[in-house]
């Protein structure tokens, strides 16, 4: 595999970035300070690879952060946009697309009875909490540490993603009102959150939880622990909201709550339903739904929610991954790159890793992590040095330890030789 040569350009860029906007990116998990290298510029992307300023060619495992499970530019998604184009960019106004899109999204998740749409992964969060609070005449949320539900201030305690890697575990300009209506209990700990309950049941609103853990590293349930989850809401009266921003549509059709058998209240959607546009939703029961406005007194709205061109991009998206055999074409892809790295295990030092259809990640330990606590003894150093060289080696992997990767449906049999072949390459000099 050849070596990427440096992004000259990139840097130029970057010194512009930094004069204009907060640290040179608009978020924080673009930025590479965690590996300590600076963002690389991407002119354009096709299929599994992405094309820096320079015209260097990488593997993509970060996919747009999720969205891209049929890879870059796919052919159904480029003409469904292109045709909608045509007509008109934003009305303000009720659209087909949006209505199409809603019916197939709770076509396809039985959960959701009802859905609204919105802008981001956050906004849906938000918008969640927010309902689950007036619906419960409740004022507390519980959260998992670790999960990561966007920047709204109510999540911003001990929080995953850019969170995690920059080691901020809320941030200024949060009151201290809002963080103390506010739950945080560790992943995969039945105990803590029965002592939650225990101590303020009759104030919790709802638990908010990534059903599958992918803004701390990847992180799976352990044994019946969603279940378990399930059955504590319900007996205390609480909502049970799954964040399936990352998880949803992606490993399985369903998501999570499909792969699991769990049904929640409420889901926050986003990411993979908008192909990489801007987009996110959140949905749930009925009796639930119809308390937003205007069929309630719950107020939300947003000016481009519903935008038709997401909305016509979404739809070709999901209609495409309901081909039979999608998800096991996904899990084939996904099961080669981790059986690779179990491979290379055998003969040198491999980071401990772990994978769900669709996603993979590396912990820089030597020990299985079952929650964010285990994730502090990764080795940063070790997976900075990871990162930079499988970026010379041209596979751009998510710049930090606390991501998940992303495999697409595009990801070959040789783009699978080509990365283990840059694991292998990168990992005889982490000791150099």
């Amino acid at each position: 595999m050849p070596i990427a040569t440096a992004p000259t350009r990139s840097s130029q860029l970057f010194e512009k970035a930094k004069m204009v906007m907060p640290g040179g990116v608009n978020s924080p998990a673009r930025s590479c300070k965690a590996v300590g290298a600076d963002p690389i510029f991407i002119e354009r992307a096709d299929g599994p690879h992405m094309f820096d300023m320079e015209g260097n060619r990488y593997i993509d495992y970060c996919g747009s952060w999720g969205p891209m499970i049929l890879g870059h530019r796919h052919p159904r998604v480029l003409e469904a946009i292109e045709d909608t184009l045509r007509l008109g960019t934003s009305f303000g106004a009720p659209c087909r697309q949006e209505v199409e899109l809603a019916e197939l999204i709770c076509q396809i998740i039985p959960s959701i009875e009802m859905v609204r749409m919105v802008n981001s992964g956050t906004e849906a969060c938000m918008s969640a909490a927010r309902l689950a609070r007036a619906f419960t005449k409740r004022p507390m949320i519980v959260k998992f540490d670790g999960c990561y539900h966007g920047h709204a201030d109510s999540f911003l305690v001990k929080a995953g993603s850019g969170l995690a890697t920059l080691g901020i575990s809320s941030s200024p300009g949060v009151p201290e009102e809002f963080t103390n209506l506010t739950i945080s209990v560790p992943y995969n700990d039945l105990d803590a959150l029965t002592k939650a309950f225990d101590k303020h049941g009759e104030k919790i609103a709802c638990v908010f939880i990534e059903p599958i853990v992918g803004n701390s590293g990847l992180i799976l349930p352990k044994n019946d622990f969603l279940k378990d989850v399930r059955e504590l809401c319900t007996k205390n009266g609480a909502l049970l909201v799954f964040d399936e921003v990352m998880t949803g549509f992606r490993v399985a059709l369903g998501g999570a709550q499909e792969k699991y058998k769990i049904k929640p209240d409420l889901t926050c959607l986003g990411k993979i339903i908008g192909a990489g546009l801007p987009v996110g939703a959140y949905g749930g029961r009925k009796e639930i739904m119809e308390m937003v406005a205007p069929s309630g007194p719950v107020y939300q709205a947003g000016t481009l929610s519903g935008n038709p061109l997401a909305m016509a991009a979404g739809i070709a998206q999901l209609r495409t991954l309901q081909t039979p055999g999608s998800y096991e074409h996904l899990e084939e892809k996904t099961k080669k790159l981790a059986d690779g790295l179990t491979e290379l295990a055998k003969k040198s030092p491999v980071p401990f890793h772990v994978h769900v259809t669709g996603m993979i990640c590396l912990f820089m330990a030597k020990d299985e992590v079952n929650n964010l606590a285990q994730t502090q003894h990764c080795d940063i150093s070790a997976f900075s040095k990871l990162w930079r060289g499988l970026l010379e080696r041209g596979v751009y992997w998510p710049p930090s330890q606390f991501e998940s990767a992303f495999v697409s449906l595009e990801h070959s049999k040789r783009t699978t030789e080509e990365t283990i072949e840059a694991f292998e390459q990168s990992i005889s000099k982490l000791g150099g």
